[in-house]
């Protein structure tokens, strides 16, 4: 499959009507219809799904697009059938809110050649039946939507999209196109390995949403920060969203902007799924002035004129703290940041990211994988060990992390020579690291809170851009505390290599006056002290 330029960009006009692409999207393009992966990361409203849709619409066979929300599925779904007039493309998505029937009904369509696009959640594919159905249509593309949930280090993290690379090999080795809004050095690294690209052309545009005003609001006690939230919400434009750690806090914030007179709803995972796609759909229709939600709300909403998002609790990184608040003011126009602080709930969210190697299941799995003659598929697995299917896949996920456990097209595999003793140590190690790393990266988000810089500068160094001045449009600028903390330096550019002589590779993130900032590969993100690193020679670069 080849396309020029030219071909592309008079498709783009034809199907979607669009004047021009820039000039990423028809390079993604052209790299995808040539046979090479593709993982583009680009800002809300840059045009990330005309990718696929233009290489799909341009491809020999069907394009496979995994996304994690049914709501979502049925939005791209829908937008791209409405295009039937002008381009002779056909979309379904085949989940559990079909009828086996109309699954069937779907599944008859796409083997018959009449379906250009197909969608699917990641559980989908986990299901031998649906690969098999898969490869024999021979997809030319497989399409990885919200890219960031294959890493550890992203926001929202899902054990399916990890058994993605292995269903692209069970599925005839398609080219895959791999989205994603937001990733920050780590997270890119690990799509790339978790996906098992191969040579990728990686497109990581700006970060920066010059639109949305940063704020930081700090507080000692937990009635006070309360109080103070639900203030702020009241007084704020609408519509907006405000997150909780808890899905008590999603209930009880609610419930207090109700009784201030506005139109509030909760949303979490303890819910119902009718309830939640009520208050989806009453939101998406403008008659909410409030949606407080955990972090089961948001991914792939398609809403402009969210004025505020607010935080009444820190989250546990700034992968996940940019996505969330990146849903406001996707129109352009003005909208609200707002992060309320408290030291104290650091602990909290230590507590939540904490990793634990069950030694109990972990020696359980490893027997039923050494008895079996041959790889085991992961569904047999749960079946056989006598423990939740959510605690195996934890365990199988950290044990491939451990290097004790190998997936392949036919299944999951024991490394040879690893035991239940050596597997048990393996996966400790492995959950202490993945500690480690966690614990800095709620460091990172607690420099975000407690900096007097300018914030900006300080978020945008953590997805390693660098902004020249401050911006001045955040509460740091605003009050005139800010100064030029994200800066090169002669010896230590950003995004360079560097080797620390205890803590081994890492890569430069920040810079400023007096202290350095490096993500090492086993420890996560360090701050270091310049005039330690200069005098004790504690960096060099590679």
């Amino acid at each position: 499959m080849t396309a020029t330029t030219a071909e592309i960009h008079r498709l783009a006009h034809d199907v979607f009507g669009w004047d021009e692409l820039r000039p990423n999207q028809a390079e993604a393009v052209e790299a995808a219809l040539a046979g090479q992966d593709v993982l583009a990361v680009m800002p809300t409203g840059y045009g990330k799904s005309a990718i696929y849709q233009l290489a799909g619409i341009l491809a020999d066979g069907p394009c496979v697009v995994i996304s994690p929300l049914i709501a979502l599925q049925a939005d791209q779904r829908d937008g791209l059938n409405e295009l039937s007039g002008r381009a002779r493309t056909r979309a379904v998505a085949i989940n559990s809110s079909l009828s086996a029937r109309a699954q069937e009904r779907a599944w008859h369509a796409v083997e018959s050649g009449e379906v250009t696009f197909l969608f699917l959640t990641p559980e989908q594919l986990a299901k031998d039946e649906v690969l098999a159905r898969v490869r024999d249509v021979r997809p030319a593309f497989l399409t990885v939507d919200e890219a960031h949930c294959v890493s550890a280090w992203g926001h929202d993290f899902r054990p399916d999209y990890l058994r993605l690379g292995a269903a692209r090999l069970r599925m005839g080795s398609p080219t895959i196109i791999a989205l994603t809004a937001t990733a920050s050095t780590p997270v890119r690294q690990e799509i790339v390995e978790g996906l098992d690209l191969a040579d990728p052309l990686v497109i990581a545009l700006g970060f920066d949403r010059p639109n949305l005003h940063l704020a930081v609001e700090r507080h000692h006690e937990d009635s006070g920060k309360r109080d103070s939230v639900l203030e702020q919400v009241v007084g704020m434009p609408r519509p907006g969203l405000l997150y909780t750690a808890t899905r008590r806090d999603a209930e009880d914030y609610a419930a207090g902007l109700s009784k201030r007179g506005l139109t509030a709803r909760a949303y979490h995972a303890g819910q119902k799924a009718a309830d939640r796609d009520e208050t989806l759909h009453q939101f998406l229709d403008g008659d909410v002035d409030a949606v407080v939600a955990t972090s089961a709300f948001g991914m792939g909403i398609d809403k402009g004129d969210v004025r505020f998002v607010v935080h009444a609790d820190i989250t546990d990184s700034l992968d996940t703290y940019y996505q969330e608040a990146g849903r406001a003011g996707r129109d352009g126009r003005e909208a609200r940041v707002v992060l309320h602080y408290r030291s104290e709930d650091l602990g909290l969210r230590s507590f939540f990211n904490a990793h634990r190697a069950d030694q109990d299941v972990v020696a359980a799995v490893v027997r039923e994988l050494q008895r079996t003659d041959g790889p085991l598929r992961l569904t047999h697995l749960k079946r056989a060990v006598d423990v939740s299917a959510r605690r195996v896949t934890g365990t199988v996920n950290l044990l491939q992390a451990a290097g004790a456990v190998v997936s392949s097209r036919q299944g999951l595999t024991m490394v040879e020579g690893v035991g239940p003793k050596t597997a048990a140590r393996l996966a400790e190690e492995t959950a202490e690291r993945m500690e480690r790393i966690d614990g800095s990266r709620i460091e990172m988000m607690r420099g975000y809170a407690e900096t007097d810089g300018c914030r900006r500068q300080y978020l945008l160094s953590y997805f390693g851009e660098e902004l020249a001045d401050p911006c001045g449009h955040c509460d740091t600028c605003d009050a005139g505390t800010a100064e030029d903390l994200t800066h090169s330096d002669g010896q230590f550019a950003l995004q360079s290599d560097v080797v620390h002589r205890e803590w081994g590779a890492g890569l430069v993130m920040s810079v400023n006056d007096d202290r350095i900032t490096v993500l090492f590969e086993e420890q996560g993100y360090r701050t270091l002290s310049l005039e330690a690193v200069r005098e004790q020679g504690l960096l060099t670069r590679t």
